[in-house]
């Protein structure tokens, strides 16, 4: 049974990051166990091939997940040093809407500088990961056998994506050693709609800018109408939050209604939205799309909700359309200073596995890269 000094679990982001810091900060040998036949699948595809590495404005307020893990993690390893750290390997990120870094030309960019830093790892693809056992000597086993390790690093990730490998194997392994864990569910997904909301389903394809208001926060982005509900960047990041109950949405949140006063145009002509959803909103709310200066006061007020449109969606898209989960190893079992498991030694667990959500626009990616840096810097004290 071949024996390493560490054996990281999953070669994704922060699998291959952690990887990576190993290597070019030690000599101890390390192996990465991944069960698809090629490493950093979901890396691979995410941001439409183009991967979302982080965000203009990183901070703990981001997060779901306990604020001082993520605040030391993040601190260790903030948006200027993964920044830093992929310039030095030849990437040059660019900014899209004044707040996102993308790989400028393909997510490969960034994982070809991650194998590339990572060089002299034993990297074991295909291979099932099937249990993790014993303590001070742990052995790993696959479907293609069996390995001993001193330190085995759970970076396996979240149970979504289930098309690129995903599964529960990571929580599983903390469960297996009497570790608390928080169930996976759907983040970062689509919203589906109650029969009130059903009008919605007919504007499917329409795409604006909006603010929702959830859980006491506001987010700003795009809102897409699918055919199953609601979707877009600002709803993904709103579902992060959303677990029953009611949001608000409001429709229009650069635009001021005082101004139509005295308009004589349509209510669907004046106020700049896409008209077929102008159209369908004004008939949901039972107003009638006439000169604004013709509204009477009760006309006006119902108006008023498109600014803080109220609804309690049914449910989420489900885990096969979520781009993340919520849930993993509970917070309070991990040592921030390490990504240690405080009950047993020699077992970390890194990025996605641990419960920790980032709202959409590179938080996660930002959380995965931060967490193997401090992980790896632990081990090679």
């Amino acid at each position: 049974m071949k024996h390493y000094d560490v054996i990281i679990l999953g070669a994704g982001a922060s699998g291959l990051m952690c990887a990576a810091q190993l290597r070019q900060n030690s000599s101890l040998s390390v192996a990465l166990i991944e069960g698809n036949n090629r490493p950093a699948l979901k890396l691979k595809a995410s941001g439409g091939g183009k991967c979302n590495l982080t965000n203009v404005e990183v901070d703990e307020s981001h997060y779901l997940g306990d604020k001082n893990l993520v605040k030391n993690t993040l601190s260790f390893f903030p948006q200027k040093a993964l920044l830093d750290y992929f310039k030095a390997g030849g990437l040059r990120p660019v900014i899209r809407k004044e707040r996102y870094y993308f790989c400028p030309k393909s997510s490969d960019e960034v994982i070809s500088i991650l194998m590339g830093k990572a060089n002299g790892c034993d990297l074991l693809l295909g291979h099932k990961i099937l249990s993790v056992e014993g303590q001070s000597t742990f052995v790993i086993t696959t479907d293609k056998g069996k390995f001993q390790t001193d330190r085995v690093v759970v970076a396996t990730g979240g149970a979504s994506y289930k098309e690129l490998g995903a599964s529960d194997i990571g929580l599983r392994i903390a469960q297996s050693y009497g570790i608390k864990t928080v169930p996976f569910s759907p983040a970062l997904v689509g919203l589906t709609l109650q029969p009130r909301e059903f009008w919605m389903k007919e504007l499917s394809g329409i795409s604006f800018p909006a603010r929702i208001h959830v859980a006491g926060r506001s987010l700003d982005e795009d809102l897409l109408f699918a055919h199953r509900g609601i979707s877009g960047l600002v709803v993904l990041s709103a579902s992060l939050y959303w677990h029953r109950g009611e949001i608000v949405i409001d429709f229009a949140p650069d635009f001021d209604l005082n101004t139509l006063k005295n308009e004589k145009k349509s209510i669907s002509t004046a106020i700049p939205l896409p008209k077929r959803f102008m159209k369908a909103f004004l008939e949901a709310i039972g107003l009638e799309d006439k000169g604004c200066n013709r509204l009477n006061p009760q006309e006006w007020e119902k108006l008023l909700s498109i600014r803080n449109y109220a609804m309690a969606p049914s449910g989420t898209f489900g885990l096969t359309k979520a781009e993340a989960c919520r849930g993993g190893v509970a917070c309070e079992e991990i040592n921030p200073s390490s990504m240690e498991s405080t009950k047993i030694d020699g077992l970390y667990f890194i990025g996605e596995i641990v419960d920790v959500t980032g709202e959409l626009g590179g938080y996660n990616f930002q959380w995965a890269f931060s967490s193997a840096v401090v992980c790896a810097s632990s081990i090679t004290l």
